[in-house]
């Protein structure tokens, strides 16, 4: 009768510590590392809701800044860390990762799924040597955003920019032209989109070779007559994206070129002034120019001991009511096409064609594992951009940008 008695008690026990729930402890658990982002805790539930206890996403939030996330998954996936599942990653982050083997390859129905519906720019920054590794889950362009009741025309290039401050000015009216110039990513976004207004790049379409000519030291030449120009905020050497969007919000600047975030910062802060605040392509130096590209997507870590799960739910966390939500809530533009035209689109994009726009020439970022490093040299030779002397600058870059080419490490 005791052995009777202690074995019920024993698969009782096992029973329970099984877990009999979805939520109980035999559920397995898929560990999300992804950026900062307000709504994604409910993306979250409505994913684990449908799963219906085949997995339990568990949302892991990293630091606020781009170069701390990726310090920490880094780290971890070098010490080949088996608690990270699915990544979400900056878009200049796929190659790093893909090339050191830290992260899965997309195959099969996976990446069929992954694909399908897809805008081109965005599944492009997901790829790798022609391989899928990772899905794309949204996406960004920077525009002009101006005042209307100040700027009747939008500016179409940065001479016109700085000649329309420069009429602002004499006419004693706000005239600052808000630009990223802090020495960070935000500066290496700007010149890389003004190399490719100029009809080049920064390097080889292998990522192996710098390329930066002609067209380089013209953008050169305009990122500094800019910064010494009425446009400038004097504090343009220390401006990121919040900056920029707070000078145009009090208004001490009259237009800013920034991301999609800043129109529901102006509807939410100053929504007097969302009648006057408009938005136009993305400045040329000629003519059209070619926007930045950003965005984030999910991968999945080699090191998971639960590749399936984590496939099943990166899908479903970049799917299209997911997207939607994260669209609508968060401001962040969709990567699936069909997202655009969801309910509340309308409303919280009435920019959606113009982002659209924006994404078919926009100019992504040099595609090679040792980005950080080209990164970071890029942003000290260009700081601060008035002291930019465009043939002492050039070289300075193609020899700083060919060494940071030869670095073998991916650590920060």
């Amino acid at each position: 009768m005791r052995v009777r008695a202690a074995l019920a008690a024993a698969a009782v026990a096992a029973a329970l510590a099984a877990g009999c729930g979805s939520d109980g402890p035999a559920t397995p658990v898929v560990n999300l590392y992804n950026a900062p982002q307000q709504n994604l805790p409910a993306i979250v539930r409505r994913c684990n809701d449908l799963a219906g206890g085949r997995y339990r996403i568990v949302l892991n939030t990293l630091p606020r800044g781009a170069d701390d996330q990726r310090e920490q998954l880094v780290r971890r996936l070098a010490a080949e860390d088996d608690g990270l599942d699915v990544l979400g990653l900056d878009v200049t982050w796929t190659a790093e990762l893909a090339e050191a083997g830290w992260i899965r390859e997309w195959t099969g129905a996976h990446a069929e799924r992954a694909r399908r519906g897809t805008l081109t720019r965005p599944l492009d920054t997901a790829t790798w040597q022609g391989r899928l590794y990772a899905a794309p889950y949204n996406t960004n362009v920077q525009l002009l955003w101006y005042r209307s009741d100040l700027l009747p025309e939008p500016p179409a290039t940065w001479s016109q920019m700085m000649a329309a401050s420069a009429r602002l000015a004499a006419d004693g009216r706000p005239a600052y032209g808000e630009v990223t110039g802090a020495q960070y990513e935000g500066l290496v976004v700007w010149f890389n989109s003004m190399v490719a207004s100029a009809g080049g790049s920064m390097l080889s379409a292998d990522g192996e070779r710098v390329d930066l000519g002609a067209p380089a030291r013209r953008a050169l030449a305009v990122m500094r007559d800019y910064a010494r120009s009425r446009a400038a905020d004097p504090s343009l050497a220390n401006t990121k994206e919040d900056d920029a969007r707070l000078a145009v919000e009090s208004g001490r600047a009259a237009y800013e070129v920034n991301w999609p975030f800043v129109y529901a910062s102006m509807a939410g802060n100053r929504p007097g002034m969302l009648r006057h605040f408009r938005w136009a392509p993305y400045p040329g130096i000629d003519g059209p120019g070619r926007s930045p590209l950003g965005g984030a997507n999910f991968a999945v870590s080699s090191y998971s001991r639960r590749p399936a799960q984590a496939f099943e739910a990166a899908l479903c966390l970049r799917d299209p009511e997911s997207q939607r939500i994260a669209a609508v809530r968060d401001g962040l533009p969709p990567t699936l096409e069909a997202v655009y035209d969801a309910e509340g689109m309308r409303e919280a994009y009435p920019m959606k064609e113009a982002i659209l726009a924006a994404l078919r020439t926009a100019a992504p970022r040099p595609v090679t594992p040792t980005y950080q490093n080209v990164s970071t040299v890029t942003a000290v030779a260009l700081s601060p951009p008035g002291s930019i002397d465009p043939d002492r600058t050039l070289a300075t870059l193609r020899e700083q940008i060919a060494e940071a080419l030869q670095s073998k490490g991916v650590l920060p």
